[in-house]
């Protein structure tokens, strides 16, 4: 049986794109370590309706 680590798999959120008022989300997923990370990730990723890139916040 496989060891269970510390990777867990969260959601990043546009800020930017709730505030423009187009239609949809603009959402990525991917994994963190959360013994490295305990905090809310934010990252710079493109945001296709957008075409630019925005900043990412991990959403629950």
């Amino acid at each position: 049986m496989a060891k269970r680590g510390n990777r867990i798999q969260v959601i990043l959120e546009c800020t930017e794109h709730k505030e423009s008022g187009q239609p949809g989300t603009s959402r990525y997923i991917t994994t963190k370590n959360k013994k490295n990370t305990p905090d809310r990730m934010e990252i710079k990723k493109f945001n296709s309706v957008l075409k630019r890139m925005t900043l990412h916040k991990e959403i629950k």
